[in-house]
């Protein structure tokens, strides 16, 4: 009669571990906040840090290149972004180690679902170039122009 008392305090904590968490709450992270608290809808963020700190701009449009003192995105953005957020409404964002609008060189996308991207330094462009401090501009693009190069 032993195992009945044993089976039921098994199952009592099985039933407690699905009731309570178990990992405490966590602070939101600064891409959370900028997602949540203040990205424009329509807007893609571009930032000199990880975790979207260091801003470097923010375009509803596109930018060919980010370093001809034309457009949202301005010397010395190019070459410096480390974290990148897409709070566009209708179209995911095509980021490019090129400049130009014959659009050359690798390209990696973010989608609106997922949103943004803290870290850019284990992302790489379709090249096979590492992303981090290496974009040069910009468009947006419908999903399947993306061909599975997602920045994560």
């Amino acid at each position: 009669m032993r195992k009945l008392p044993a089976l039921l305090t098994v199952m009592a904590m099985a039933a407690l571990g699905t009731a309570l968490p178990v990992s405490t709450a966590h602070a939101a992270t600064p891409c959370d906040s900028a997602w949540d608290g203040g990205a424009t809808p329509g807007d893609m963020y571009a930032y000199d840090g990880i975790n979207c700190t260091g801003f470097l701009g923010k375009y509803s449009g596109w930018d060919s290149n980010w370093n001809d003192g034309i457009g949202h995105y301005q010397a010395p953005a190019s070459n410096k972004a480390s974290s990148i957020l897409n709070k566009g409404t209708t179209l995911e964002v095509q980021f490019f180690n090129g400049t130009g609008t014959g659009w050359s060189g690798g390209y990696i996308c973010l989608s609106r679902n997922e949103g943004f991207a803290s870290n850019l330094a284990d992302d790489e462009f379709s090249s096979g170039a590492t992303v981090n401090n290496a974009i040069s501009s910009h468009r947006w693009v419908v999903y399947t122009a993306c061909d599975n190069h997602w920045a994560e």
